[in-house]
């Protein structure tokens, strides 16, 4: 019975240990970015971003090896420099942003494949459609900044299929073209700080 309780003790004192050891991080919007660009016309992009969104990850490593991400953008704060391509973009037409204000990540792997590249992935839901997507991310390093904080700093992207989410607006040119692309490039620019 001692024994047993002994166990159980050291069981919970390692748990405990690694709950501890566990730190958090939450994205700094003024150092980051969101963007996104999609074909017009088949023969140039167009570029936007998006000024309001929110991350954390949680890792138990130091290189963030394993960690867990979490990000969520506001889809009303999307801007392409075009008000009435926005407005556009926030109908039914596209995110229906209304409905469903956010577009929601949540990793399910983080996977270290080299000294600074990593690989993410996770669920993306965008309107009320969630499918697996894969983030190619560069680690750029951890420092502290002249204040005490300490950030870290990484870049990522992706490519998913705007239609495959529900945003299936789409007309054709003269010559058969689609005046807007299905492929959406999404690239982050991120920095982290460690929450204290």
């Amino acid at each position: 019975m001692k024994k047993t309780k002994s166990i159980l003790f050291a069981a919970m004192v390692f748990v405990a240990s690694a709950v501890s050891a566990q730190s958090k991080w939450t994205v700094d919007p003024s150092h980051s970015t969101v963007k996104f660009s999609v074909s017009h016309l088949m023969v140039s992009e167009v570029e936007g971003r998006f000024s309001k969104f929110d991350g954390a990850i949680a890792t138990q490593t130091d290189d963030f090896n394993n960690a867990e991400v979490n990000f969520t953008v506001n889809v009303n704060s999307i801007n392409t420099d075009n008000e009435g391509r926005d407005k556009h973009l926030k109908s039914d037409d596209f995110f229906n942003a209304e409905k469903f204000p956010n577009m929601v990540f949540k990793s399910t792997s983080f996977k270290k494949k080299n000294k600074n590249k990593y690989v993410l992935e996770g669920n993306l839901t965008i309107r009320d459609v969630t499918k697996k997507v894969k983030f190619d991310v560069t680690y750029g390093g951890t420092v502290t900044d002249p204040w005490g904080n300490v950030k870290a700093g990484f870049k990522t992207s992706t490519t998913i299929s705007r239609k495959a989410y529900g945003l299936l607006w789409s007309k054709l040119t003269e010559a058969g073209g689609a005046v807007v692309g299905d492929e959406v490039t999404m690239t982050l620019k991120l920095e982290f700080g460690k929450v204290k």
